[in-house]
C-alpha cells in the first residue's frame, strides 16, 4: 500500500487514533513538520516517510492498517 499525498493530507489534518504506539508517534511528529512547512516538498517527504513505515511494519499494524486503507 502506498499513501497518496491527498491521503497524507487527510491523515495530517485529521484526528485519527492508532493502537500502535510507534505509528502515533510518527503521525504526531509528521503533523508538526507539516504544520511548520506545508510546502509540496515537505508533504512529499512526509508521505515518503509514512510509506516506508507502513511497508516495513504492515504485518504488525492490524487495525491501524485498515484505518489507512480507508483514507
Amino acid at each position: 500500500m502506498q499513501l497518496s499525498q491527498e491521503q497524507m493530507v487527510k491523515l495530517l489534518k485529521g484526528n485519527y487514533t492508532f493502537s500502535l504506539w510507534s505509528m502515533s508517534m510518527l503521525i504526531t511528529r509528521l503533523k508538526g513538520v507539516y504544520a511548520n512547512d506545508s510546502s509540496p516538498s515537505s508533504l512529499e517527504k512526509c508521505t515518503g516517510e509514512m510509506n516506508v513505515f507502513v511497508n516495513k511494519f504492515k504485518s504488525v499494524m492490524g487495525n491501524d492498517y485498515a484505518v489507512l486503507q480507508k483514507l
